[in-house]
């Protein structure tokens, strides 16, 4: 368990541990590559090494993961003052309005610079184990090649969701690559399909050998599901410099990108390495580290137990050192007020994803409301751990880069679109069956049926509805061409709701609270639809409040979701220092 970051170490102790970064890259030398890409424990601690730059200060661990994905129609970042949205930090990340000179960003040590350190990682990997390894002959150095060839394609999947174009480095970097301009996206898209349908070839399924079984390794059914959302987001929509559109080249035409990541997505559902089990349970395994490979997990970011800041961003808020955790933090991000209202009452994902109350500030601490426009998302939570987190901002959670639901949901996508809905429900019902009464599944998936359209719209409600928390809402509604619209529909489903309007009508205006007999658990009555307030002032809970008070879901706070159009800013600029150090090559 959690076992990558110490294989780092090996390279470290014989002195051949080599880093690079885009614009400063030492030579490595072909002897150095002999011996390290030769030696299966040595290379193996070259392709791991890639990992260190996932978990650098400023990379995926305090850069990336907080804020891209933030703000979309079902998260937000919490706390965003309306009057301070131009601040050049972490309001203007979210809200559409990033600047050049960003102050989080603009430095030579943050995400861009390190994913491009752990793409130059990956090519020097790649090159060694194809020139040294032996992989034709060796399935375990054929194993580690897969793996580089994987991680250079998450990384540059999300280079290319955050930044749109971005230079193309396919190979060490050398005098004469020094300085490179942006590459058109469909390049690096087919680059990344082509080495995917090599690695696939090269990389064992989950538990078919001791390297796979663990989710913190590369396997196949990562590698598959990897290609489906790669397909789908070259085939679907993106700003370009002409506007917002589908590619043009013909090889990532929407339908052949569809049919890739039909094939793509039953070969893993068809495998059956892989299962789904109780929602909570994901994300309960997820809190205490259990990697064991086979479950729904397919492929997580490692982080030490020094490491990550998953559960400081998008955890419950706990305002206390308390019996839980030694951390008082969690609850930066959360879910848009509508949201938990958005859910079937009986749809068990619900009071898993959206979570009202915070921990207070005692030892012991217990659970207390907070206000409606700061809700904590629930999937990742302190109190399911089974350490007792230290560090001042890192908690060590893996993020979970995915999971078999995104699997079965890209199929059924794919398949409404190529074959039709009656083809495609069958992949789309069991993410339903898990969640809702059988009754009810019925009645959803009838008419969800009904239409290729209706089936479609079924699928963009069901990937809010599954993944709210998870950073996949903002790349989905893009690809899309639904990110302006459906961020102007979460705009209007708040303003219904602090006024109780519309579907929101009939929700009482107060919460009223107790605490449990355990003395920590909060107990609320007028969350659902059709609770009343006379039934809860009738119940003689200690508590209530007001919950619908428009002091705190203010007009200027909802329209705060964006500051400029989302649609003609779906990218974060290249910071200034990179624009600066490129010898002219980059512009914005």
């Amino acid at each position: 368990m959690k076992k990558i970051t110490n294989l780092c170490l090996i390279l470290l102790t014989f002195g051949l541990f080599f880093s690079s970064c885009d614009l400063d890259a030492p030579s490595q030398s072909a002897a150095e590559g002999s011996v390290i890409f030769s030696i299966e424990a040595l290379a193996e601690g070259a392709v791991m090494g890639i990992h260190q730059s996932f978990g650098e200060t400023n990379s995926y661990r305090g850069r990336y993961l907080p804020y891209y994905g933030i703000n979309s129609d079902v998260e937000w970042l919490n706390g965003i003052n309306p009057t301070q949205l131009n601040d050049a930090g972490k309001n203007e990340l979210v809200t559409y309005a990033a600047s050049p000179t960003n102050t989080l960003m603009n430095t030579d040590n943050n995400a861009w610079a390190k994913f491009y350190e752990g793409i130059e990682r990956a090519n020097k990997a790649i090159e060694g184990l194809r020139n040294y390894g032996k992989v034709d002959e060796n399935p375990r150095m054929a194993q580690l090649l897969g793996e580089a060839l994987t991680l250079r394609a998450v990384i540059y999947l999300d280079l290319v969701k955050a930044w749109g174009d971005v230079p193309a480095r396919f190979e060490p970097i050398t005098t004469e690559t020094l300085y490179l301009p942006r590459s058109d996206r469909d390049l690096i898209y087919k680059q990344l399909l082509a080495d995917l349908d090599e690695a696939e070839e090269l990389v064992a399924w989950p538990n078919e050998t001791d390297v796979t079984t663990s989710t913190e390794r590369v396997n196949k059914a990562f590698v598959k599901g990897l290609m489906a959302r790669i397909a789908l987001y070259a085939g679907g929509y993106s700003q370009r410099a002409d506007g917002v559109r589908r590619s043009t080249d013909p090889e990532l035409s929407a339908d052949k990108m569809y049919a890739l990541a039909k094939e793509k997505t039953l070969d893993v559902i068809r495998q059956g390495s892989n299962t789904l089990g109780p929602f909570e349970q994901n994300f309960r395994l997820l809190c205490q580290d259990d990697v064991t490979a086979g479950k729904e997990s397919l492929w997580e970011i490692p982080f030490s137990a020094s490491r990550g800041r998953v559960l400081y961003t998008l955890g419950v808020r706990h305002r206390a050192v308390d019996q839980y955790t030694g951390q008082n933090k969690g609850g930066v991000n959360g879910p848009l007020p509508h949201l938990f209202y958005d859910y079937d009452v009986e749809d068990l994902r619900r009071d898993i994803t959206c979570v009202p109350y915070e921990w207070s500030n005692s030892n012991p601490s217990r659970q207390q409301l907070r206000s409606i426009d700061n809700w904590c998302f629930g999937k990742l939570r302190y109190e399911w751990m089974n350490r007792y987190v230290t560090s001042t901002n890192d908690d060590g959670i893996n993020w979970q880069y995915m999971r078999l639901a995104d699997v079965y949901l890209m199929a059924a996508e794919a398949i409404n679109e190529l074959d039709g809905p009656a083809a495609a429900a069958p992949y789309l019902k069991p993410i339903l069956d898990r969640a809702l009464p059988a009754a009810k599944v019925t009645a959803y998936m009838s008419q969800a049926t009904a239409s290729k359209d209706a089936f479609f719209n079924a699928i963009v409600d069901q990937r809010a509805l599954e993944f709210a928390g998870e950073s996949l809402r903002k790349a989905d509604l893009i690809r899309w061409n639904l990110l302006k619209a459906k961020l102007d529909e979460a705009k209007m489903k708040m303003t219904q709701l602090i006024n109780r309007e519309g579907p929101y009508a009939d929700l009482p205006k107060k919460l009223y609270y107790k605490i449990a007999d355990d003395n920590e658990t909060l107990i609320i009555y007028g969350l659902n639809h059709g609770d009343s307030d006379e039934i809860g002032a009738s119940l003689g809970y200690e508590g209530s409040t007001t919950w619908f008070d428009p002091n705190d879901l203010t007009l200027e706070l909802i329209n705060a979701l964006y500051q400029n159009d989302p649609d003609q800013n779906q990218f974060w600029p290249i910071w200034q220092t990179f624009i600066d150090s490129s010898n002219g090559q980059l512009t914005n």
